[in-house]
């Protein structure tokens, strides 16, 4: 599929969905290849803090024993802390790793004309390319104070009628966009961080609502999918506490403490996987509209298909 191609709203949506359904599996095997370790750290360490949560807080609250929390930091404060550190450092290196990798895969893409490429490839483009990774991170850091002063102050007014609340996903959506852009345009190598960041902005802005229109409503599908799929192991485990309840006329405390850590355990397994592989579309949608406004600010595949029909002469 051409990365660099005009696009209209509804074409957004539709090479998204063409691009998954051409590369998906190239794309999501490379995908957890390159971050299944770290993914599989948080996941473990997610474990062990759902745990904590079901078996000392809500065992405490159902056993009403409100001391019960004291006494496990009290115990454990060490343990503890060092699970916070590892899961914060596991988190940015992960998150860092895993934010760029959409960029990277649709860069090494369009290199290699479709996905004639590796996760060998993948890792040292990541190697070529992690000074300025950092330097991202740092400088979207401090973009990010303001504007997240700006937008809270959107959001808020948003948040006052129904129709605010629907247009929420637009200012995520539009925040987005202007990140992967940014880092998208300064993986290219062509300008610096702080250029990548107003070139993304004046691309944005040449087709504003069409962009932010596609990349909210993504936002939303995803949001909705991302909640119904976490209801499923939450209503299997009402439906075996609720029948619990029915067969006996006192449940046991412990039942049902167990029937929540189960429950809370599979919510977060879940989610945290199926959060996962709806970022990487979301950002794969946000890629399609970024080499779109490219190609319609500096028509580059016009140009290389002029150069052709010159060249065949």
């Amino acid at each position: 599929m051409q990365l660099y191609k005009s696009r209209g709203f509804g074409e957004y949506f539709q090479d998204t969905f063409a691009f998954l359904k051409q590369n998906g599996k190239h794309l999501f095997k490379n995908f957890f290849i390159i971050n299944g370790i770290f993914l599989l750290i948080l996941m473990v360490i997610g474990y062990f803090f759902s745990k904590f949560y079901t078996d000392i807080v809500f065992g405490g609250l159902i056993s009403g024993n409100s001391s019960v929390l004291d006494e496990y930091l009290n115990q454990n404060s060490g343990v503890f802390i060092i699970l916070i550190l590892i899961f914060i450092i596991v988190g940015l290196l992960a998150g860092m790793i895993s934010y760029s990798f959409v960029p990277i895969y649709l860069k090494l893409y369009n290199q290699n004309d479709g996905k004639n490429f590796t996760a060998t490839d993948i890792i040292n483009t990541y190697k070529a390319n992690i000074g300025k990774i950092f330097i991202f991170l740092i400088c979207g850091l401090i973009i990010v104070l303001p504007l997240m002063l700006g937008v809270g102050v959107v959001l808020f007014i948003l948040t006052i009628t129904i129709i605010g609340i629907l247009a929420m996903p637009l200012v995520i959506g539009a925040v987005s966009l202007f990140y992967q852009g940014a880092l998208m345009e300064y993986l290219d190598g062509k300008r610096g961080i702080w250029e990548s960041f107003g070139y993304a902005w004046r691309m944005m802005s040449s087709k504003f609502w069409a962009a932010i229109g596609c990349v909210g409503l993504f936002y939303l599908m995803s949001y909705i999918v991302q909640n119904v799929i976490a209801l499923i192991p939450y209503i299997f485990g009402m439906v075996n506490l609720f029948t619990d309840i029915e067969t006996n006329t006192a449940p046991e405390p412990m039942a049902i403490q167990k029937t929540m850590t189960v429950m809370m355990l599979a919510i977060f397994l879940l989610t945290f996987l199926v959060s996962s592989i709806l970022n990487v579309i979301l950002q794969l949608n946000q890629g399609v509209v970024y080499y779109s406004l490219k190609e319609d600010n500096e028509n580059i595949n016009t140009k290389s298909d002029i150069d052709l029909i010159g060249s065949g002469e």
